[in-house]
Formats: C-alpha cells, sequence, structure tokens
C-alpha cells in the first residue's frame, strides 16, 4: 500500500480521446484497492473500459459517477492508512508528517484566491444554474456577492447582480426586469406585462416566471423524448463538428464496376466451399483495393500537423461499424501485407468484438485512413465526415444494376459508387480523383487483391 497519496486521474484512451464519463465506480469510498484492481468503468466515443488502479491504496473519489471530465482530469485519490484527502489547493501530505491535509467541505467559509475569485482554494463557490444563468447573460461571476451555504453563488445572486447593473435595466414604462429573463420569457411565450413581479420595486425575477402559462398561440413545441448528446453520442457529436470546422472537406463521388468482383465471388463460393479460407465480402474486396491505392497515392495517407502535412510509412486501414449509439472504427494494421482472405477474416472478427463491446481500446487506434459503407442500407452516394488525424475517408454505396451499350445492345453491369472526402489542405481534386481512379481499376482485376 502507498505510503503517500497517489493522484487518480481519467486515463487518455488513445490520440483523439478529449473526454470521458465515469459510467460506474467500482469499489466504494475508503476500500482498499491493489495495483491493477479495477477502479470504474470509463465510457468514452469508441469504447466502454475498466480503468485499473496504477498503485495500491485506500481509495477516495473527487468525482460524481456520471459525470464527464476531460482526459488527464483529477478524479480520485489512493490514500495510506489514515491520511486524509490533499487539499485541492494544496500537495499530499503524506503520512508520518506530523500533519495531515484535510478533506475539502463544501459548505467551507469562502476565501479569496490569488486572482479574486471567491471558492475553497482555486475553486469558485457557484450552483451549476448560477454559472449557466451567468454564461448566458455575459456575468463574470467574480463579480457576484453569494448568499447560498458557505457564500455559494446561486442563480438568484446573479439575477440579483443583473438588476444592480445600470446598462441590465429596462427603458422607462417597460416592465422593469433583467435581459435574461426577457429572454427566457420569449422563449417560453410569456407576456411580461401579465406576470407579477416579487424583487426589489416589483421586478420580475426568473422565478416569478415559473407556472405562468403561456399563450396558446405561443406554447412551444414539447420533445417527446430528449436525448443527452453525453458519452458516446456526445464525444462523436463533438469530434465530427470539430473536423468539418478545422478541414477544408470536399467530397468526389466515382462510379466502378463491379462486374469482375462479383464474378470472382461466386467462384471463390465454389472453389472455397470445403477449405478453412473465409469468402471476401464486397467491402473486403474494397477494403484491399483502398490500401492498394495508397501506396501509390500517399498524400491520401497523411496527418496534417503543425501546418506541414506529414506523409505516413505504414497504412493502417480504419473501417466503420454501427453499434447501438453511434459508431466504432476498428483498425486493421498493415492492410496493404495482408492477403484479401485475412482481411476478411480480420474485419468479420473486429466488427463482431465492437457490436458485442469485447473490442478493446487498442483495436480502435492508429487509423490513417478509413472506409465506411452505408451500401446495405441501399444508400447510393453519401459525404462521410473525415476522421481527426485523418485526411481522407472512402465511403462505399450499394452494388447495384447498371447498363452499358455494346453494339447498340444493352449488356447489364454492377455498380457502386465511391464517395472520397478529402481534405483540401493536403489533397487537390486531381490527386483524390487518381486515387479513385486506381481503387476503380484495381477492383477491375480483382486476382491481383488476393495476395
Amino acid at each position: 500500500m502507498t505510503d503517500v497519496a497517489v493522484e487518480v486521474l481519467l486515463p487518455k484512451i488513445g490520440l483523439t480521446m478529449q473526454e470521458g464519463t465515469i459510467d460506474e465506480w467500482l469499489v466504494p469510498t475508503g476500500a482498499a484497492v491493489a495495483e491493477g484492481d479495477a477502479l470504474l468503468r470509463l465510457a468514452t466515443d469508441k469504447v466502454d473500459v475498466d480503468v485499473e488502479a496504477e498503485a495500491g491504496g485506500l481509495f477516495h473519489p473527487v468525482v460524481a459517477a456520471g459525470a464527464t471530465v476531460p482526459a488527464g482530469a483529477l478524479i480520485g485519490w489512493l490514500l495510506a492508512e489514515g491520511e486524509q484527502p490533499p487539499d485541492p489547493a494544496g500537495t499530499p501530505t503524506p503520512v508520518g508528517s506530523g500533519t495531515t491535509a484535510p478533506a475539502p467541505d463544501a459548505g467551507a467559509a469562502p476565501s479569496v484566491n490569488s486572482t479574486g475569485e471567491k471558492g475553497i482554494g482555486d475553486r469558485l463557490l457557484s450552483s451549476p444554474n448560477a454559472r449557466r444563468v451567468a454564461a448566458a447573460a455575459d456575468v463574470d461571476l467574480t463579480a457576484v456577492r453569494g448568499t447560498g451555504p458557505g457564500g455559494r453563488i446561486v442563480s438568484e445572486d446573479v439575477e440579483d447582480f443583473l438588476a444592480a447593473v445600470p446598462g441590465a435595466l429596462v427603458p422607462s414604462g417597460d416592465t422593469p426586469t433583467s435581459p435574461l429573463v426577457r429572454k427566457l420569457a420569449k422563449e417560453r411565450g410569456i407576456d411580461l406585462s401579465e406576470v407579477n413581479g416579487t424583487g426589489p420595486g416589483g421586478r420580475i425575477r426568473r422565478a416569478d416566471l415559473d407556472g405562468v402559462t403561456p399563450a396558446p398561440e405561443a406554447t412551444p413545441a414539447r420533445p417527446s423524448e430528449v436525448i443527452p448528446l453525453t458519452g458516446m453520442r456526445g464525444t462523436i457529436a463533438r469530434r465530427m463538428h470539430a473536423s468539418l470546422q478545422e478541414m477544408a472537406q470536399l467530397t468526389h463521388g466515382y462510379e466502378v464496376r463491379m462486374d469482375a468482383v462479383v464474378s470472382l465471388r461466386d467462384r471463390l463460393k465454389v472453389e472455397w466451399a470445403d477449405s478453412d479460407l473465409p469468402v471476401p465480402s464486397i467491402n473486403d474486396f474494397l477494403l484491399k483495393a483502398a490500401a492498394l491505392a495508397l501506396r501509390e497515392h500517399p498524400l491520401l495517407n497523411a496527418t496534417v500537423r503543425e501546418d506541414a502535412i506529414h506523409l505516413l510509412d505504414e497504412i493502417h486501414l480504419g473501417f466503420a461499424v454501427a453499434v447501438p449509439g453511434g459508431l466504432m472504427v476498428p483498425v486493421i494494421e498493415d492492410a496493404v501485407a495482408l492477403p484479401l482472405p485475412e482481411i476478411a477474416r480480420r474485419s468479420r472478427s473486429l466488427a463482431q468484438a465492437a457490436r458485442e463491446g469485447r473490442i478493446s481500446p487498442a483495436q480502435l487506434e492508429g487509423a490513417t485512413f478509413t472506409v465506411t459503407s452505408l451500401g446495405g442500407y441501399g444508400v447510393d452516394f453519401f459525404t462521410p465526415v473525415i476522421n481527426p488525424g485523418n485526411v481522407a475517408i472512402l465511403g462505399v454505396g450499394r452494388l447495384r444494376d447498371g447498363v452499358e451499350w455494346v453494339d447498340d445492345r444493352p449488356l447489364r453491369t454492377r455498380l457502386l459508387t465511391l464517395s472520397l472526402t478529402f481534405d483540401h489542405r493536403a489533397v487537390d481534386g486531381a490527386p483524390a480523383a487518381e486515387y479513385l481512379r486506381t481503387v476503380g481499376e484495381l477492383l477491375s482485376k480483382p486476382l491481383r487483391l488476393l495476395v
């Protein structure tokens, strides 16, 4: 067991993880844990995983279950026998030093730190609702006097502060209220002239709006269900939004003939019927072709950082798998070197592990290029969004019938449309089109993809 307090930090699982949600603490407060014991169940945008203790000690969490915190944040302590949790503003006190650091008390009297903020140590005492109200009204909480327990700032304190700010009063003759209350009343369809204010001078406060029935024509639509953007769904939303904000994304659509692939696959179903070789799916052929084409077009297998394009030597192929609540992107490492049957075997195994929740964080990291398919849903063309860290993603549409005219006679063909989204900072339109052409040429002679 440790003889000095050890910080428990939220681990960063993979290069792209920004935050995680503590789904469940697996040990109670004060329980003795050993190095390697599971401490918590962590939910990220990619995977749910048990986090193990990096040392032994008596466990003391400082974050509640269900909280979403950034990677690297302090979430708990591992303490020695008789040791108290360290002061948030101080450093851990070793056992035997003659003193112990008191545990933080949410009801302690506020102090003033070096920035002038009222709080315990460096933490401003304020309720979550007060912070939301202050943010909506652009109010600096350090200027607000708290009237809650221990000087804690509550939402009413922010409203009173707004009432005292000269610029926050409404023009003479209007109902006295703050800009925030006027905004809320407008959102709820409430006529402020019909509301009795309980604040100083009859000023209308937020609480006065509660229970007021808006005019029927102004009643806002009520959702049948509210799905929080948290956990996997929330992180996907933030990452995809950031991807579109940070990259200059453009999409090419390209039609490819699949007759040769379909014919070869039909042959393999017969020839490999009595063997242990898995018959590749259409998507497996696409995965192999996408990897081989990257070898000829290295600009698509790259990343942009520090205002430079970094070409990557290895080709690790990610492929999107739909799972409840979002999607995961397992990675087939060194895909160029793998024969097609091995790609088929790995893609099936990884996809099944992802859907069953058995996939490990290591199997979701390191993709240099991604392939995503909506063909199974009947989609011909779509615009995939690049995974941050990559410069391109290849979308695959459904296999469909086409017609080619040969000597004035219609000939049935098999087609699908590829959707290549690329980062225009790293790749121009012509090189992106050349990549698609190479993928099409590889698919026209699929025997080359088997090895």
